[in-house]
């Protein structure tokens, strides 16, 4: 840390100053300015209940968790937030950082279907105390005990005495009284040493440097066990600046608006870090409520100038499906500078269909924004070109199976070219595109994505084997394997899929979202994107053997007929369109697809269920 770093208005001077040092800046030079929001919608209601800290507020509720946690945690241990989506989150994660602690970014137990997830990086990761919410507190404790996990201190954040904050309704600028509610454990005379000139860490101890780690980032399992990636606090300030340079182009006249959970990569990053370097809003939503209702999350992106915010791709879809006509005529969308697009593949006809719904509320079509990252990247790897429409390569789909991108052209017929959206370039790093062989590919050849830059974490916790493999430690490199593939084309990433997901049939590749995109056109049943394409591999058969596994729509009840016609369906139009044979389609009740916690679908852990019979008999 850079404690005596040079500060101004624009933000720490220092190239190696923290996220802690970025905070205690605009605490310093900002304090009433609107810094982070909650915006709750009780009892089913559109217009939302906002909470609102401004920056100095922020910092001496951060302050209030370092505080507690050097009672409990010595630097170097781990605190686990275990926090609803909310202020408190945001409170709980800078305090960690202020107090040396390496954070665990998590979920609560009330989380549906992800106990078992909870309990394993709880156990993986060894806290030495849980951070919570009074009202989470105890079932947070009954978790632990019914799961058998350490007896550890459940910190409960909306209860630590504050000393000095500056509370803000409906982000203006106000202080305490404005509303008494907002941190209903303070007492003037609690915490003497919370003030933003106080030290934050217990005794003389110096704080965090710049190549501690600050978080660990547990991926989302898709296609593995969660492993915890080890972020240090110079990878998310440089991840946060990347953001900033792809994404923000004016930070004074920008906010933040997400719904992303704040333990996902982008969530934490884009709704976190960026502001909090950056110096400007940020504004949050619980994911249940855009998942009730898709129109509050577009209501809030027209409500602020210069909206920033991200989601997957199922998650543009999912507006256009449930928001009706009469609540797109009152959405003002023109506000919205940038809609990032990544986690999942990126679908030009969901881009197409996001921008012909809401053209009507005003969206600029150059908002939409595909980008690609990962967790081992910190987030942010590549983004395309601000105020330019998203961009889409036509390849002939023999060609890409090769390993190759062809452009299609008027003499190749009516065969259905695959359609790749372009992710743009990289954002202060350095990509390049590898064969089997080690070798690095010229543009238009498909390998692994490889990356290198000052945002790649330091490896897995407690994984020395996998990191040295996938991180090129020790191997004579440092450049990042993804285990996604992709090509250059133009100088813009294409990103065709993932490696280990990959169907290799007579030496081709085929990639699962394609074959799942071609399953959900085909079949109206289908429930779209809660479906998994995988291989299989049977005793009796050479090769690997295509599977489906998908979701029938939530309004559907299909009779054994219906599933019949179904499979008959798919197999015509795999064939047609992919050259391959299907080995059998499972259609299965909604919910039943297994996803990750950030709300993927997880193809790996599909294909175990159905090995293991887990749909029923096959």
């Amino acid at each position: 840390m850079t404690s005596g770093a040079a500060m101004n208005s624009a933000g720490p001077a220092a190239d190696e100053a923290s996220l802690t040092d970025h905070l205690r800046h605009w605490a310093e030079h900002r304090p009433q300015q609107r810094a982070f929001s909650h915006v709750a919608f009780p009892d089913g209601s559109s217009g939302g209940l906002h909470r609102t800290l401004g920056w100095r507020a922020v910092d001496a509720r951060a302050r209030a968790v370092s505080a507690r946690l050097g009672t409990v945690a010595s630097p170097g241990e781990r605190a686990a937030l275990v926090l609803p989506q909310g202020l408190d989150y945001v409170a709980g994660f800078l305090g960690c950082l202020y107090a040396g602690v390496i954070a665990v970014p998590l979920f609560g137990p009330e989380l549906p279907g992800h106990g078992d997830r909870l309990a394993a990086v709880l156990a993986d990761c060894e806290p030495a105390c849980l951070l919570a919410d009074s009202g989470t507190t105890p079932a947070i404790r009954d978790f632990v005990r019914e799961r058998r996990l350490p007896d550890v201190p459940v910190i409960p954040v909306d209860r630590l005495p504050v000393r000095r904050h500056g509370f803000a309704p409906d982000g203006e600028g106000g202080s305490p009284e404005s509303n008494p509610e907002a941190n209903p454990g303070s007492s003037p005379e609690a915490n003497p040493g919370s003030s933003p000139e106080a030290n934050p860490w217990p005794g003389a101890a110096p704080g965090p440097g710049p190549d501690d780690i600050a978080y660990l980032q547990y991926t989302s399992g898709s296609t593995r066990s969660p492993a915890g990636v080890m972020i240090s606090h110079a990878n998310v300030v440089a991840n946060a600046r990347q953001a900033l340079d792809a994404f923000v182009d004016d930070p004074g006249t920008s906010t933040t608006v997400g719904w992303l959970p704040l333990f996902h990569d982008m969530g934490l990053v884009l709704s976190i870090a960026a502001p909090v370097v950056g110096g400007f809003p940020s504004v949050l939503m619980d994911p249940g409520d855009f998942l009730r209702d898709p129109s509050r999350w577009l209501r809030l992106l027209g409500a602020y100038e210069g909206t920033i915010s991200a989601a997957p791709n199922f998650a543009y879809d999912y507006c256009v499906a449930r928001t009706a006509p009469e609540d797109i005529d009152e959405l003002r969308l023109e506000r919205v500078r940038v809609l990032i697009n990544g986690s999942e593949p990126v679908r030009a006809g969901t881009v197409e269909r996001f921008r012909e719904a809401f053209a009507p509320a005003g969206l600029d079509p150059t908002t939409h924004c595909p980008a690609y990252g990962l967790a081992e990247a910190t987030v942010f790897v590549t983004a395309s070109p601000l105020d330019e429409p998203p961009s889409a390569v036509a390849c002939r789909a023999d060609a890409l199976a090769a390993g190759r991108i062809e452009v299609t052209t008027a003499d190749d017929g009516p065969a259905e070219p695959t359609v790749l959206v372009s992710c743009g370039t990289p954002v202060g790093q350095e990509l390049r595109i590898v064969g089997a062989d080690g070798g690095v590919l010229p543009a238009g050849h498909v390998g692994e994505i490889q990356l290198r830059g000052p945002n790649i974490g330091l490896g897995y916790w407690k994984h020395a084997g996998l990191t040295a493999e996938t991180f090129g430690f020790g191997a004579g490199e440092d450049w990042l394997r993804t285990g996604d593939l992709g090509a250059l084309h133009e100088g813009r990433l294409l990103v065709t899929g993932r490696l280990k997901d990959v169907l290799v049939v007579d030496g081709r590749n085929h990639y699962p979202q394609d074959i799942e995109e071609t399953v959900q056109s085909a079949v109206p049943l289908v429930r779209r994107d809660h479906l998994a394409a995988f291989g299989v591999t049977r005793p009796d058969a050479v090769g690997e053997e295509l599977v489906v596994v998908a979701e029938h729509r939530r309004d559907a009840d299909p009779t054994a007929e219906d599933s019949r016609v179904a499979e008959r369906a798919v197999r015509a139009a795999v064939s047609a369109r992919h050259g391959l044979r299907l080995g059998s389609l499972l259609l299965v009740p909604p919910g039943s697809v297994p996803r990750t916690s950030s709300g993927k679908v997880s193809r790996a852990a599909t294909r175990k269920r159905f090995l293991d019979a887990g749909f029923g008999p096959r």
